[in-house]
C-alpha cells in the first residue's frame, strides 16, 4: 500500500512575500483603472511607513505579553505614557534621551499591569482598561505640571528635538525617475520602494530590526521557549523548574517598553507633532488588532501593521478619492480570493466573497467620493473588516488570559 505523502506547507516568510506581491499588483491595477496615482506613490508609502511604526511597536508589545499568557489591553495607556515621556526626555536631553524615557514610562505601565494580573490575579481586561485610564490621567496631570509653564498650553509640549532622517540618495533618485515615467507595474513598485528608502529615521530602522530579533529570541532561544511555555501551559512549565512569575513579569515589562517606543514614534519623528493630548487616537488598540491579525507571530503582525498604516497614510496623502479607489482594489482582491476558494471547493467562503465584493463595488460605483467625516477613520474600518475575515484561522496561546497561581498544579 503506497504511503500517502504529507502536503508540504509553504514557509511563513514565502507566504508573506507572495501576499506582498499580490497586494502591490492589486494596488497597481486599481491605480491605473481608477486614475488615482496616490495608491502607489512614494508620498503615500513614506507616510504609511511613518504611521505604521507606532502600530508595529504596539503589536510587538502585545506579542511579548500574550506569548507569556497576559492579555495586554493596556497598550493604549502605555503608549500614552510613552508620548509624554518622549517629549519630556527629548526637551531636556535630545531625541535619544526622549526614546529612553518613553521606553521607561511605557515599561512602568507594564509593571503596573504585571503587578495587577500576575501577583494579584486581577482580570486582565479589567487591569488593561484601568491602565488605559490611568495612563491618560497621569499624562494629563504631568502635562499640566511640566509643559504648561513652558508652552503656555496644558494640552501640548513645547517644540522638542526630532530624529534626523536619512535617504539612499542615489537609489532614491533612480527610483524617482522610474516612478515619474508612469510605466505600468514598474513605476508602482518604484514609487513604493522610493517611499521606503527616503527620509528614514533611526527609530524606524530599529523597529524593523526588532521584528526578526523578536522572532529569534522567542522561537530560537532557550529563554524564548520558556517564556512561550508560560503562555501555553504555565503549570507544566512550573513543573519543569521554570519561574513562571519571573517570565510573566519580564514579558509584560518588555511589552510596555515596546508600547512606549510606539508613543515615542508619534513625537520624535519628523512630520509628526510634538506631544499632544490624545494624540495616540486608538493606535494601541489597532496595534493589538494587528497582532491578532498576524496570529501572534512577528511576521504576521508586520503585515497587519503595514496594512493599517497604509490605509491611514492613504487617506492623508490622497483624501476621499484615494480611499474610494482603495475600495476598488479591495474588490479585485476579493475576486482573486473567490477564485482561490472555488478551486479549493469552499463554496460558502466563495459565496461570501462574492457578496462582499458586490457590496464594495456598489459603494464605489454610486459615489464620486466618500464623506469627509468618515475618511479619518479609514484605518479603524479596515481593522474591523480584517479581524472579521481573519477570525477563523486564529490560534492564540492556550493559556492567554488565564489566571495562574504558583503551585496550583501540585
Amino acid at each position: 500500500m503506497p504511503v500517502k505523502r504529507k502536503r508540504q506547507r509553504i514557509p511563513g516568510w514565502l507566504r508573506g512575500v507572495i501576499w506582498a506581491v499580490v497586494a502591490i499588483a492589486v494596488m497597481s491595477t486599481a491605480s491605473y483603472a481608477t486614475g488615482v496615482s496616490a495608491l502607489t506613490s512614494s508620498n503615500t508609502a513614506s507616510t504609511a511607513l511613518r504611521l505604521a511604526l507606532p502600530i508595529l511597536l504596539c503589536a510587538l508589545g502585545g506579542l511579548w505579553a500574550e506569548r507569556v499568557g497576559v492579555i495586554n489591553i493596556g497598550l493604549e495607556g502605555m503608549m500614552i505614557l510613552g508620548t509624554w515621556g518622549a517629549a519630556w526626555g527629548a526637551y531636556y536631553g535630545g531625541a535619544w534621551v526622549g526614546l529612553l524615557a518613553a521606553i521607561a514610562f511605557g515599561a512602568l505601565g507594564g509593571l503596573l499591569h504585571a503587578v495587577a494580573t500576575v501577583t494579584f490575579n486581577v482580570n486582565h481586561i479589567v487591569s488593561g482598561v484601568a491602565i488605559n485610564l490611568l495612563g491618560l490621567g497621569v499624562a494629563k496631570y504631568l502635562a499640566n505640571l511640566i509643559f504648561e509653564p513652558l508652552s503656555g498650553n496644558p494640552r501640548q509640549s513645547p517644540p522638542v528635538p526630532k530624529f534626523d532622517t536619512y535617504s539612499a540618495a542615489g537609489l532614491s533618485d533612480w527610483l524617482g525617475s522610474l516612478e515619474n515615467q508612469q510605466r505600468v507595474g514598474l513605476s508602482d513598485v518604484a514609487g513604493i520602494l522610493r517611499g521606503l528608502v527616503t527620509g528614514v529615521a533611526p527609530l524606524t530602522m530599529l523597529a524593523i530590526v526588532l521584528i526578526p530579533v523578536s522572532y529569534w529570541v522567542l522561537w530560537r532561544t532557550r529563554f524564548g521557549l520558556r517564556l512561550r511555555s508560560c503562555g501555553e501551559n504555565p503549570v507544566a512549565a512550573e513543573s519543569l523548574g521554570v519561574n513562571v512569575y519571573r517570565y510573566k513579569y519580564v514579558g509584560v515589562l518588555i511589552s510596555g517598553g515596546f508600547a512606549g517606543m510606539g508613543g515615542a514614534s508619534l513625537v520624535l519623528l519628523k512630520g509628526g507633532a510634538d506631544y499632544l493630548e490624545n494624540q495616540t487616537n486608538g493606535r494601541g488598540y489597532i496595534g493589538l488588532a494587528a497582532m491578532i491579525f498576524g496570529n501572534w507571530r512577528p511576521g504576521g503582525l508586520l503585515g497587519g501593521a503595514a496594512l493599517f498604516g497604509y490605509s491611514d497614510g492613504l487617506q492623508l496623502a490622497g483624501g476621499g478619492d484615494a480611499v474610494l479607489a482603495l475600495l476598488y482594489g479591495a474588490v479585485i482582491l476579493l475576486a482573486i480570493i473567490v477564485i482561490v476558494q472555488l478551486i479549493r471547493k469552499r463554496w460558502l467562503a466563495a459565496a461570501l466573497g462574492v457578496v462582499g465584493a458586490g457590496i464594495l463595488y456598489a459603494i464605489y460605483w454610486t459615489n464620486d467620493t466618500l464623506p469627509s467625516d468618515l475618511i479619518p477613520y479609514t484605518a479603524h474600518f479596515v481593522t474591523l473588516i480584517v479581524l472579521a475575515v481573519a477570525s477563523q484561522r486564529l490560534r492564540p496561546p492556550k493559556a492567554d488570559g488565564a489566571q495562574y497561581r504558583r503551585g496550583e498544579g501540585d
